[in-house]
């Protein structure tokens, strides 16, 4: 059985991150096709799998936002294709851009409670705005910084669907907790077995659910715990590519 592996490597990495925790060492350095290898040992009901491919889904950050991040991100792709922890990279867009967003205070419990109008509050003291919240009344809108990472979902999408329908794999494994991608997961399922492996420390995606017999069947869903980052680490140097400091 020959497996293609899709990541979403964002949704990878910052799953990860609040599994261990800004600034934790240790688990960053990962080797996706090790885990997937991993993963897909655990299956009886799928005989003689073997990874045949894998994809991996990102995009270059911006070195003019993040220098020292840029640099650490371009080690570990070299690093990636070097040791053949993935065979393809594909690249989606990291953008930044303002974005006028309504201002909000975080209660300790309780939901977000949105910043309105005072007679103690100047707008003109601060780069805010006044608008409406859509039922006649008014809130504080400030200008932020949006940094955001386009087209992994649909880089993700693609190649699996691609893969399948061209009979080049025999069943698929994506890593990824984006909602995005539910029915392109939902059309694979009538064609090969999928494993969904959600990396985050919360609920898999609603949108990603489904039944072990749909379609094909021998479907199969996983969460990625601490251990299965840090256990499945590529060897350093890779390639000729140290870790970068504090991964």
């Amino acid at each position: 059985m020959r497996v293609g592996v899709y990541v979403d490597g964002y949704n990878l990495y910052y799953s990860g991150r609040r599994w261990f925790g800004r600034g934790v060492a240790g688990w960053k350095w990962l080797s996706p096709k090790e885990l997937a290898r991993a993963l897909i040992a655990e299956r009886i009901n799928w005989g003689n799998a073997q990874v045949e491919r894998v994809v991996y889904c990102t995009a270059r950050i911006d070195a003019a936002e993040a220098a020292g991040a840029y640099v650490d991100q371009d080690v570990y792709l070299k690093a990636l294709l070097a040791t053949k922890a993935v065979d393809h990279v594909e690249f989606g867009k990291y953008v930044a851009r303002a974005k006028q967003v309504p201002l909000a205070v975080q209660p300790r419990k309780g939901r977000p409670q949105v910043v309105r109008p005072s007679t103690s509050y100047n707008p003109g003291d601060l780069p805010l705005s006044v608008g409406q919240d859509g039922n006649g009344g008014q809130i504080v809108l400030a200008t932020a910084l949006v940094r955001e990472e386009k087209g992994s979902d649909v880089n993700v999408a693609t190649h699996l669907l691609m893969d399948v329908l061209r009979g080049v794999v025999d069943a698929a494994v994506v890593i990824s907790n984006d909602s995005d991608l539910g029915l392109p997961l939902s059309l694979a399922r009538e064609y090969v077995p999928v494993g969904v492996v959600n990396p985050s420390n919360g609920y898999l995606a609603g949108a990603l659910q489904g039944k072990a017999a749909d379609g094909v069947g021998r479907h199969w869903w996983r969460q990625l715990r601490c251990p299965d980052f840090t256990t499945h680490q590529m060897p350093d140097p890779a390639g000729g590519f140290r870790r970068p400091l504090g991964w």
